[in-house]
């Protein structure tokens, strides 16, 4: 029964690698993977067509673009909004610091653009490509040892499986897996919005930080997204509440750097929490993405990480090949540094600027200080922020 149903969905009985979750890091990995000659099929649960209408803005660095252009698919982002200038802040406190894509001698420090426009693109990609695709389809087992996996599927027609001689999990469910993931509740809320000022928006970004959360304010087409961490019965207030009280609030908590805010939309909000597979391997399994770590939003730093996971792990395959027993360790030891100091520095950052200590808050304002006077510190930040622990 098994066979013919896996005939009926397109699957064959086996394959070099199966890559599960069609977001933008599954399909960069599977671009990838099937780029370098791997036999692969990508497993996405959302049906063709199916998209959500709220905008959910990406902060994507330059080191990010250079990932999708060698995949032809940057060109086709036509909402991409450069951010030029990074200008942080400390809400009611001295010190601030400011980062230019000049100083760090690139066209741009990151971009912002919309999820849903890069699910699509990328979803082009895969056609183009000829990348194979079962969609509607979910994994409810993975049963692997040291040399295969065999999955377990269910789709619209009924329940099919298949081999494979390794699983990429990119859609952040890692229960499937049997590894274990860490959650760690900030007890915070993000809300997230589109906003217009009456001054020209430039090309600055803002990260200002207050007692509840970071606040952060993005440049997006001709005005900004907000991404506004506070508590998770704030965030709702926010999202329920009219939108001349809301941009009052925004008004009062932001200050005029960008001017006086007029309109907002798009609103939506999610609570924040840090889930880490704390080892993102087993047998022939490996996490990459939000599968493998779901950071805070501040400092914009999941998604890139996760688009490296995916760079890094089709670079290690096509070095050692897809049946190296050493492949997963090999590619965990590569990735060490990079993850773990992305997790430490977001980490770090919630926790040192979210609360209202005072000796604390006048470290804080000697930090930022100090690190806008020295060059040369600034410059190291920055290419982590934007290459990862290679820059």
């Amino acid at each position: 029964m098994t066979e013919s149903l896996t005939a009926a969905h397109g699957l064959r009985a086996s394959y070099d690698a199966v890559v599960i979750g069609g977001g933008p890091v599954g399909a960069v990995a599977a671009l990838e993977l099937h780029a370098a000659g791997f036999d692969i099929v990508l497993v996405e649960a959302r049906a063709p067509s199916a998209q959500s209408d709220d905008l959910r803005p990406l902060a994507v660095s330059h080191g990010s673009r250079l990932v999708l252009e060698r995949l032809d698919v940057w060109n086709a982002l036509t909402d991409a909004t450069p951010i030029e200038r990074i200008h942080i802040s400390h809400r009611g406190r001295f010190g601030r610091a400011v980062f230019t894509a000049a100083e760090a001698r690139l066209p741009a420090l990151g971009y912002v653009l919309d999820y849903r426009g890069l699910v699509a693109v990328l979803d082009r990609a895969l056609s183009r490509a000829g990348v194979p695709v079962l969609r509607g389809a979910a994994v409810t087992s993975i049963a692997h040892d040291s040399a295969s996996a065999r999955l377990e599927l269910d789709t619209p027609e009924g329940q099919g499986g298949c081999v494979a001689t390794l699983v990429v999990v990119a859609d952040g469910s890692a229960a499937v897996t049997g590894i274990d993931v860490r959650v760690t509740d900030y007890g915070q809320g993000a809300l997230s919005a589109r906003v217009a000022a009456d001054r020209p928006r430039g090309h600055t970004a803002y990260e200002r930080f207050t007692s509840d959360g970071p606040l952060a304010l993005l440049p997006y087409e001709d005005g900004y997204v907000v991404v506004w961490t506070t508590s998770p019965v704030q965030a709702q207030l926010l999202y329920e509440m009219p939108s001349a009280a809301f941009l009052a609030q925004l008004g009062e908590r932001f200050g005029e750097r960008a001017g006086r805010f007029v309109s907002v939309s798009s609103r939506a909000v999610h609570r924040v929490s840090l889930r880490v597979a704390e080892c993102p391997t087993a047998g022939r399994a490996v996490l990459i993405g939000n599968a493998a770590q779901s950071l805070h939003p501040v400092a914009g730093q999941g998604f890139n990480l996760g688009l490296r996971d995916a760079w890094e792990l089709a670079s290690e395959m096509r070095t050692r090949g897809v049946h190296d027993p050493a492949l997963l360790d090999s590619f965990g030891a590569r990735r060490r540094i990079d993850r773990s100091g992305a997790i430490a520095f977001t980490h770090g950052l919630v926790k040192l600027f979210s609360n209202d200590w005072l000796p604390l808050a006048a470290a804080r304002g000697v930090g930022l200080t100090l690190l806008d006077a020295l060059p040369p510190v600034k410059d190291f930040v920055v290419r982590r922020m934007v290459f990862g622990s290679r820059g």
